[in-house]
């Protein structure tokens, strides 16, 4: 396929007249060799010149120069292959002229079976009219073929539609509006070629690339804050913050190139022109005096040309404040006057001024009372919403001993003083006492006197006087207790004497660490009352012997005949040297069953001599104090054997057993049995007997049933014990388990016993048992060394009964309580 031929044109730009605005130089482009309008050929650097007072002229009307020196074609213009040559002159508002002269070169060259267009280029946002030829989208294919272009992609049938168009006969590339670079740079869009009669493609598809030229169309815009701080009195250079701005033309070119400069505050600050950066320009910046600063800041391009684009702002420095004001006083002096025993409060207020800023610790200020507050009477705070000093009375003033305290008050701030030769300034505070009549006063707020414990009443034990602070004299004032718990001491209203009323006790509750207080009042004339404490140091006497406060001692019987010993401990209420440690001895009446080890100061180890049996022992102790002051204690010592430290019986004393439960109901049982049968026979058989006094009786007529007395016993004893178990019986002296023991033996014997003789007289006639059940006697029981004798007599001791005349103390315990009860 052959392609059009192109002509590359080199043109050469010669300066012929020197000028300082000018760059002497040469300028080579490359045409084609058919230059369509509008093309743009090259460019003259006239950054540096005062366009708006040049004129430019060019030799060539198919050639002109735009104000900013680009060099366009006005027509379509042929460029032989040995080059155009052409000048452009330029003239001053003074009339003179300067030519420089263009030399253009043409150079031919030819790329075989390929499309012809090198990149082209537009310029942005160019004026009207519209549209514009471009250049030529030429094919070799258009030397064999009768050929038509077309054009697709972006910029032609793609978003943004319709900003280039192809003439389909010549290939001529057009323009048909303006473009923004800033939006679109640049265009790639798709040339093809076809043959006119059979619409075939003649040549490959051709990409074509159109760069748009920018121009300076955008001034430089600021980004960023625009609001600054520096401390005032800062030094010269101190960096006070940075100025940025941005330009959207092409990086990279003069368009974007930014220079900044103050407009304004250039007395006291400086900018950086290529950096933005804003420093201080002097060290006598002061917030009291101006607290903000605006300067204006301007932007402009072109690297700051005067044809450049500029926009201009208004940044704001603000200056941060240092302590560089003391606070001062708003009055030389203050006077106040006090009260004499007046109140804690507020007594005085004092304002100052700071001009530093306000709620900062450079204001915030401190109060501090550097003289006359020896005796702390005053404090000073900071009243936090006014800054105010606040003087307060925190102890009461005396007339009589103090009428005038001079104070001296400083005043600071939180923060120390920076960028300031000045000092923390104090102001003298006079304060005057005012005189109060006042109550009497006591010689001293306390007074101590010693007293023995046991002094005899009426003992005077010391004086406690008060006088008038105002004539310093004790007349007419009474003295009366306020407070005396143990009404231990009498006070003399006239005199203040005070003498033992009771004896006291120093191991009284009332008593504490040796200590007893009593309160008194003096009242004068006008009734006005003072008071004081009177302090009593008990002193101790050796008026309390040792006691052994646990006198029941259980001793646990050991295995093998090991002799045991109990633990016996002693105290005395009397204080040292009138106590511990204590002396320890057996009694004079002992009977060498024990012997006492020392154990500590106040307690022994009672050990037994002998192996003794279970059971109670008495063991007289005698305990002497430090100071041999001591008596014979009796304590009793219960051996038993123990289960976890305890007396076994004392454990069991509150239950009773399987067996003994199961004695219990089988006896009761047998008694309602036994009662049915003795009802029977004691009643049914005698109902025409009657029962006469005998005369000698003493009026009382006593009927037996042998069977009845030793089961009554039993029946209400078992019944007393199991409706009193908080008697004598259930403690550990009779344990209850025992009793029921005991009853259910006895309760089972009488009842075999009775049943046998209930059988017995079964058997009998009539006349036989009736004359052996009921007896009436005139005397019962006195001289008769035999007793009572019934039928039952001739049964012999067919149960041995004499266990129960071997029953022991417990038993016979028991037989007085049933009898008792």
């Amino acid at each position: 396929m052959a392609r059009n031929l192109k002509v590359n044109v080199c043109i050469f730009l010669i300066i012929s007249c020197v000028d300082s605005c000018f760059i002497p130089g040469s300028i080579q482009a490359t045409v084609p060799q058919t230059v369509p309008v509008g093309h743009v050929i090259s460019k003259v650097d006239v950054d540096h010149c005062d366009t708006k007072t040049l004129h430019f002229t060019s030799s060539d009307p198919d050639f002109t120069v735009q104000a900013d020196g680009t060099l366009v074609t006005v027509h379509i213009t042929m460029v032989p292959a040995n080059g155009r040559t052409f000048s452009v002159q330029f003239q001053d508002p003074n009339g003179q002229k300067k030519n420089m002269d263009i030399l253009k070169d043409g150079l031919l060259k030819r790329s075989k079976r390929r499309w012809s267009p090198l990149p082209f280029n537009i310029i942005e946002n160019d004026s009207p009219p519209f549209p514009k030829e471009v250049d030529l989208v030429a094919s070799d294919s258009s030397a064999a073929y009768n050929v038509y272009y077309t054009l697709s992609g972006p910029g032609v049938t793609e978003h943004p539609v319709g900003v280039f168009s192809v003439v389909r006969e010549t290939g001529m590339l057009k323009v048909n509006r303006a473009v923004d670079r800033e939006i679109t740079p640049q265009f790639i869009f798709q040339a093809r070629v076809f043959d006119r009669y059979t619409n075939q493609e003649t040549d490959l598809p051709l990409p074509i690339t159109v760069n748009v030229e920018d121009v300076n169309d955008n001034a430089p815009t600021f980004t960023g804050q625009l609001q600054f701080t520096v401390l005032e009195q800062s030094n010269v250079g101190t960096m006070v913050g940075k100025v940025n701005a941005t330009d959207i033309d092409k990086p990279g070119t003069d368009h974007t190139k930014i220079r900044y400069s103050l407009l304004s505050g250039t007395d006291l600050f400086y900018i950086n022109p290529e950096t933005g950066v804003i420093s201080t320009k002097t060290d006598t910046l002061d917030r009291e005096v101006k607290d903000k600063h605006f300067v204006t800041v301007e932007i402009r391009d072109m690297n700051g040309a005067l044809k450049g684009l500029s926009n201009t702002a208004t940044a704001t420095i603000v200056l941060g404040d240092i302590n560089d004001n003391p606070p001062t006083f708003t009055k030389t002096s203050y006077n106040v006057s006090v009260m004499e025993n007046q109140e804690k409060g507020l007594i005085l207020r004092i304002p100052i001024e700071d001009k530093d800023l306000v709620n900062t610790p450079n204001w915030n200020s401190e109060f501090i009372i550097t003289k006359g507050n020896e005796n702390g009477n005053f404090r000073i705070e900071r009243d936090p919403k006014t800054n105010e000093g606040l003087i307060y009375l925190t102890k009461p003033l005396d007339y009589e001993k103090t009428k005038n305290l001079k104070l001296e008050v400083l005043a600071r701030n939180q923060a120390e003083l920076s960028g300031t030769n000045a000092k923390w300034v104090s102001i003298p505070v006079d304060v005057t006492v005012g005189d109060v009549d006042e109550g009497p006063e006591f010689t001293a707020p306390t007074v101590l006197f010693t007293v023995q414990e046991n002094t005899p009443n009426d003992t005077l034990i010391g004086t406690y006087t008060a006088i008038d602070p105002e004539t310093k004299s004790s007349a007419g004032i009474k003295y009366y207790k306020v407070s005396d718990p143990a009404s231990w001491i009498y006070v003399d209203e006239s005199t203040g004497q005070l003498k033992i009323a009771n004896t006291i006790d120093r191991e009284s509750h009332f008593v504490v660490d040796g200590v007893y207080n009593v309160t008194m009042k003096a009242v004068d004339a006008s009734l006005k009352t003072g008071t004081g404490t009177v302090i009593i140091q008990v002193e101790d006497m050796n008026d309390h012997a040792p006691d052994i406060p646990s006198k029941d001692l259980v001793l646990c019987e050991k295995d093998g005949g090991e002799m045991g010993s109990v633990l016996v401990v002693a105290e005395d209420e009397d204080q040292a040297p009138f106590s511990a440690p204590f002396s320890f001895k057996l009694g004079e009446k002992h009977d060498d069953k024990w012997a006492v080890k020392p154990l500590n100061n106040t307690a022994v180890m009672l050990e037994q001599t002998k192996e003794l049996p279970t059971g109670l022992y008495t063991v007289p102790l005698m305990v002497w104090d430090l100071q041999g002051f001591g008596n014979t204690q009796t304590v009793t010592v219960r051996i038993c054997r123990c289960r976890n430290g305890a007396c076994l019986a004392q454990q069991n004393s509150t239950s009773l057993g399987v067996w003994a439960i199961l004695a219990m109901l089988l006896g009761l049982a047998l008694l309602l049995l036994l009662g049915i049968l003795c009802a029977f026979v004691c009643v049914t058989k005698n109902e025409k007997m009657e029962l006469e006094d005998m005369g000698d009786s003493g009026g009382c007529n006593i009927t037996y049933c042998n069977i009845f007395p030793p089961i009554g016993l039993v029946l209400v004893c078992s019944l007393w014990t199991n409706n009193n178990m908080h008697s004598p019986l259930s403690t550990s002296s009779f344990p209850l388990s025992a009793t029921m023991s005991i009853l259910a033996r006895v309760m089972f014997t009488w009842s075999t016993f009775s049943l046998q003789k209930l059988a017995y007289l079964g058997t009998e006639e009539d006349g036989r048992y009736t004359d052996d059940i009921i007896h009436k006697y005139g005397f019962e029981g006195v001289g008769s060394p035999a007793g009572s004798v019934g039928c039952c007599s001739d049964q012999g001791n067919q149960e041995d009964l004499d266990f129960l005349n071997t029953l022991g103390p417990k038993f016979k315990m028991l037989a007085e309580v049933c009898t008792n009860k």
